[in-house]
């Protein structure tokens, strides 16, 4: 079954030419999901060079170390906010180069058993990590009005935040609200008619940020930037919500205002009208570029 999956690594042209500088060097890939930018960037890099691939998803592990199939490949279930620890334990101090990669790998997204779509039915996971106790199940059946109603707006920026939340109470009163299918429902019958955008996208969007703490990871991973990085070095983050994009825009601009760091590219990179026709999952792709100096 692992072999149906697909994945198309975004911008990866892009990528290698602003992030492989040295073709020698160690470099990170902190979301190595099916291992696509990876494989990618081993064919620009020499026999000499090393990648250290991070994801807590240990299916995903599993099928980069099958698709990658190279020893220049180091496999971790971690989260890429434990490079630099790994890498310190490795008697490495700084890599070439790294990547963080913020979106969801396709077959995360296409496998329903992992709760990521409103396009399948399935269990209400959404975990990346699935040894972790937190599940979007939990959040929707035992959170409180508040708290629902914070991560919906915070999260998901969701104009209707406080009416999906209340519907959200009132229907788990009657029943478990175990699916995905059972969370889009509640949704549509809270915002009526639906444009190019499903009204249930935002409030998932919202569950899967708060179940996997990925504001927090953005926020870890980037403070860490100086552990990881070595002068000369750079990282690419990408991201696929305007929540992390201005996170990693805020957090490069300072960097750059210490005078330790210069930005790559000071306008943010986005897909090609080309990529996105071949790929539209890449449509709301942001990378931005910094360099160690």
């Amino acid at each position: 079954m692992q072999n149906q999956w697909t994945h198309i690594p975004i911008l990866a042209p892009e990528i290698a030419d602003l992030l492989l500088q040295n073709p020698d060097g160690v470099y990170v890939d902190g979301t190595l999901g099916l291992g696509g930018h990876t494989k990618f960037f081993l064919q620009r890099l020499s026999p000499k060079a090393r990648i250290f691939g991070f994801d807590r998803d240990e299916e995903a592990l599993s099928m980069a170390r099958q698709r990658v199939s190279d020893e220049r490949l180091t496999a971790v279930h971690a989260s890429y906010t434990q490079a630099a620890k790994t890498l310190q334990k490795e008697g490495i101090n700084g890599v070439d180069g790294a990547l963080f990669d913020l979106g969801l790998s396709s077959y995360q997204l296409d496998n329903p058993l992992r709760g990521f779509s409103l396009l399948r039915d399935g269990p209400l996971d959404m975990r990346f990590d699935l040894s972790a106790e937190l599940t979007a199940e939990k959040i929707v059946n035992e959170w409180g009005l508040a708290d629902l109603e914070r991560i919906f707006t915070d999260y998901g920026e969701d104009r209707n935040a406080h009416h999906i939340a209340m519907a959200i109470m009132a229907k788990r009163r009657e029943e478990k609200i175990d699916t995905t299918f059972k969370l889009k429902n509640i949704v549509e019958t809270v915002v009526r008619g639906r444009g190019k955008i499903h009204p249930a996208t935002q409030i998932f969007q919202a569950l899967r940020i708060a179940v996997n703490d990925e504001l927090g990871a953005v926020e870890n991973v980037i403070s860490s930037l100086p552990h990881v990085i070595k002068n000369g070095g750079r990282a690419a983050v990408l991201t696929f919500h305007s929540l992390e994009d201005r996170l990693v825009k805020k957090y490069f601009k300072d960097l750059a205002a210490g005078g330790e760091w210069k930005l790559v590219n000071k306008h943010v990179i986005v897909p090609s009208y080309q990529e996105v026709r071949a790929n539209s999952r890449s449509r709301s792709a942001k990378l931005r570029v910094i360099e160690r100096i």
